[in-house]
């Protein structure tokens, strides 16, 4: 699915009660995640972008939700404090201490989700104008902006804990960037960052500099949470929980795939979402394709319909995918759906620390091999989420990182019959020093609506 954009301004009216974006970070607690942190370079085979499968999932159309789906809206708990200065220079110093035992002279950030991570700072919206964090080993972290951004800047949460280097239109932005890295050596640049920015630096930079991508040299940078996130990633779960369990009261047969989509964002903007980034609704044959965009298609009775939705809350992601059938199932259907339950609950139970993200990948897919179903399952088992609703770890076959206290990661199988229908059942779980915890808790059962 696509990086999410900056978060929209609340429209007036629609009740959104949001709160801040960012929030506060507690140490790590276990010893067992202090110490991964600290070890051999991370590594990034087999990951890919995107959702259930390799190609992003079309975003979610944003619309005005419908004025009935749900009900009195639930009072919702407190928003968690934001995070500190003080955590986000213990992020930086992370991330350079990860790239000094990766060999790397330091890291190159543009804006997007590790810029967020990182600093706290979200440009208001994309530019041509360059924005880069130069974080190296050794040396205090510099944020070259342009003048007119500067003043936002100033004002991110991590702003105080590194160095603002601003430049004016009319000079030359890599003049600002560039002496930063005279020292040569191999930096890791954000995935985000735009080819024409790498490319002036790559003009400008001594000969001994060179380049790599940041997802490939620090793939988990991110992937193991802490309490504070771990937290927040709870209360977005909750939330989506929550909007799941009112959409099943609304009424789908004689419906129109959009309708029940924009009732799913309002549910999940009434539960504290900032951003809904997607409302996948697939009935009937559309949930056949994983990443079906809602389109007018009338739901009607006897459909099976896949509900995959998701977005921020507190600046966490949600992601949370259930099947419902429109009327009574066929023994097929319930056949089929059950399969999907039996994998995604024998592969939840293998999450725990010490087997690799492959071996969760395995467990579900040979469930559903074993049922005569292999060939109808279609994408890997998982992804990672945090700031983002898709970031490492991926549970996919080749990946053999080995899973550890604080990963967060959706557990998503299902089975594609195409022309008729397609079951999924996504819930994020994240592994704990003994075992995991699902973030999700609503029931898994094939769920009748009407």
């Amino acid at each position: 699915m696509p990086e999410p954009e900056p978060e929209p301004e609340p429209e007036p009216g629609l009740g959104l009660g949001l709160g801040p974006e960012s929030e506060s970070e507690s140490e790590l607690g276990a010893r067992s995640r202090r110490k991964w942190l600290g070890a051999a370079p991370f590594r990034a085979a087999g990951c890919t972008r995107g959702s259930a499968g390799g190609a992003p999932r079309p975003g979610g159309r944003r619309q005005r939700p419908a004025p009935h789906p749900g009900g009195p809206m639930t009072e919702r708990p407190a928003t968690p404090a934001p995070f500190t200065t003080d955590d986000y220079r213990a992020r930086m110093a992370r991330a350079a201490t990860a790239a000094a035992d990766a060999g790397l002279a330091g890291l190159l950030v543009a804006p997007g989700p590790d810029l967020v991570w990182l600093t706290g700072y979200r440009p208001t919206s994309a530019s041509e104008r360059l924005t880069l964090l130069v974080l190296a080993p050794g040396h205090d972290p510099v944020l070259v902006v342009p003048t007119l951004e500067a003043g936002d800047a100033e004002r991110a949460p991590g702003a105080p804990a590194l160095t603002l280097r601003d430049w004016t239109d009319g000079q030359d932005p890599y003049a600002a960037a560039v002496p930063l890295l005279a020292g040569g050596g191999r930096y890791a640049v954000s995935d985000d960052t735009w080819a024409v920015h790498l490319l002036g630096l790559e003009r400008r930079a001594p000969s001994s500099t060179s380049f790599t991508a940041l997802g490939e040299a620090l793939p988990m940078l991110r992937a193991v949470k802490d309490t504070a996130e771990l937290d927040r990633l709870a209360a977005a779960g909750a939330a989506a929980d929550a909007a799941y369990e009112k959409i099943k009261n609304v009424r789908f047969a004689g419906r129109r795939e959009t309708d029940i989509a924009a009732d799913l964002a309002a549910l999940l903007r009434e539960f504290g979402h900032a951003q809904v980034d997607f409302t996948v609704v697939g009935s009937g044959p559309n949930g056949a394709d994983p990443h079906h965009e809602a389109d007018d298609r009338v739901i009607a009775d006897g459909d099976m319909v896949v509900l995959d939705f998701g977005g921020l809350k507190h600046g966490y992601g949600s992601d949370t995918t259930r099947t419902v059938h429109v009327g009574e199932p066929t023994a097929e259907e319930r056949r089929v759906h059950e399969v999907v339950r039996e994998a995604q609950e024998r592969a939840v139970r293998a999450v725990r620390p010490g087997p690799t993200c492959q071996d969760v990948d395995r467990v579900a897919r040979e469930t559903i091999i074993e049922a005569g179903y292999g060939d109808r399952f279609i994408h890997r088992t998982g992804h990672g989420i945090g700031v983002t609703t898709h970031e490492p770890p991926y549970m996919v076959e080749g990946e053999l990182q080995p899973l550890v206290p604080g990963m967060c990661f959706s557990v998503e199988p299902g089975i594609y019959l195409p022309g008729r229908f397609g079951v999924r059942i996504e819930d994020i779980v994240t592994v704990t020093d003994d075992g995991v915890r699902r973030l999700n808790t609503t029931s898994r059962e094939l769920a009748i609506v009407q």
